[in-house]
């Protein structure tokens, strides 16, 4: 099946040409993909952190933000870290928790990440990314579309022929609305163009998302790779293509595959803009000292993260893209809450 003729391909890197240069800055701006490792003999920065995770557990912010607590307590950096999950609306509701509360907390830490940038943009709530001040962007990771086992649809090209045949029957799940799953379902329907029927069901975490195919209550799924790694292991479900733009522990890319679709979901770290500047720098110390340990670099080969980091003005910059970019991609693709 060739793409629609009236529509043509999308994907997050072509959408705007500003996002490869802010991509290509962040790439020049740092030569290592980590940053440099720290003393062992370093001194303890905090006491005690908190993390706040904008998700129930389970789910990839959950994962990365607990992967990284244990790698700040194995760095020395911190003594204790304890960890809150406020979980709904892709993050907006433990973003507001958190400015309600944190805002001007020196020793707590708000996970963030792509998923939230769309869901603000999508939901329009009152407390905003323009209310936090970036730390640290982390990890990158890439969508992965699964099907049940038995499903009939084998490739990303099936999946567009049967959206363009019957969009409303062909259920999607994915995570929260306006994050980076429906964003993804948002550009492989505008490819079949089927974005004004587009069915997709939201969900606070991959498990949920796993539940729905395995009921039948969705034709497909969108998460990532760590999030269906169990259910693919199992054989419980069958992953049919990757949003990388190269083939993905096995998987063959969307875009090898005749679909022009790329996208990646990114992660990282916030403060509150009432943190005075001084404890920005300690919170950002405790953050690189962490990303350089021997086990967060582990953790992250085991859940096939790609090391994305950025710092300072350029994380900055980079947010403030994304930002202004998500606002007219989620109305492109006729995204709806």
């Amino acid at each position: 099946m060739t793409q629609s003729r009236s529509v043509p391909p999308i994907s997050r890197r072509s959408f705007s040409a500003w996002i490869a240069a802010s991509a290509a800055a962040a790439g020049a701006g740092h030569a290592a993909l980590w940053p440099r490792a720290a003393h062992a003999a370093d001194a303890p920065l905090s006491n005690r952190l908190r993390i706040v995770i904008p998700a129930n557990e389970g789910g990839g912010w959950d994962q990365t933000g607990r992967a990284l607590g244990a790698a700040m307590l194995a760095s020395g950096a911190v003594g204790n870290v304890v960890y809150e999950n406020v979980g709904g609306k892709g993050g907006t509701i433990g973003l507001a928790r958190y400015v309600e509360k944190y805002d001007a907390d020196p020793d707590t830490l708000l996970m963030s990440g792509m998923v939230m940038v769309g869901a603000v943009a999508l939901q329009k709530p009152t407390v905003t990314m323009a209310n936090m001040a970036p730390i640290a962007r982390l990890t990158s990771d890439y969508e992965v579309i699964a099907v049940k086992a038995d499903s009939p649809i084998r490739t990303p090209k099936d999946l567009i022929a049967q959206l363009r045949a019957d969009a409303a029957g062909t259920v999607i799940a994915g995570g929260s609305a306006g994050g980076v799953d429906h964003m993804y379902a948002g550009m492989l329907a505008r490819v079949a163009d089927a974005s004004q029927s587009l069915v997709y069901q939201a969900h606070p975490g991959g498990a949920e998302v796993v539940e729905a195919l395995d009921t039948g209550k969705a034709v497909a799924g969108i998460s990532g790779y760590s999030e269906f790694a169990e259910g693919l292991a199992s054989g419980k479900l069958r992953a049919i293509g990757v949003s990388s733009k190269r083939p993905f522990q096995g998987i063959a890319s969307v875009r090898e595959q005749g679909v022009d679709a790329d996208l990646a979901n990114w992660r990282g770290v916030l403060t509150g803009r009432k943190v005075p500047p001084y404890r920005k720098a300690a919170l950002l110390t405790v953050v690189r000292r962490a990303t350089a340990t021997e086990l967060w670099q582990k953790t992250v080969k085991q859940n096939n993260w790609d090391p994305f980091w950025l710092e300072g003005k350029e994380f900055e910059n980079f947010l403030e893209t994304d930002t202004a970019m998500a606002g007219p991609l989620i109305y492109l693709l006729k995204l709806k809450a």
